[in-house]
């Protein structure tokens, strides 16, 4: 099973076609080769190190929340378990 997740750009290095993003604190270095227009504040699919996609942030935010709840119902499921 393939996993890509969006992240938020907090830096760039264009020469290098690479960018900084943030997940839930978690700072990552990806390749932009396969985006374009990449800007500070955008929000990309990434996966094993490169950004496939530009997402818009409504697309992002309600991602980022279907993973938070999953987590939440993973927490629920191990306290039950005894």
């Amino acid at each position: 099973m393939c996993l890509a997740v969006p992240a938020i750009v907090t830096a760039l290095d264009e020469g290098a076609s690479m960018a900084t993003v943030d997940l839930s604190g978690i700072q990552k270095d990806v390749s932009t080769v396969l985006v374009d227009n990449v800007n500070i504040g955008d929000y990309l699919l990434i996966h094993v190190g490169f950004a496939l996609h530009k997402l818009s942030e409504e697309e992002a935010q309600s991602t980022l929340a279907l993973f938070e709840e999953l987590d939440a119902m993973n927490a629920e499921d191990t306290q039950a378990t005894p």
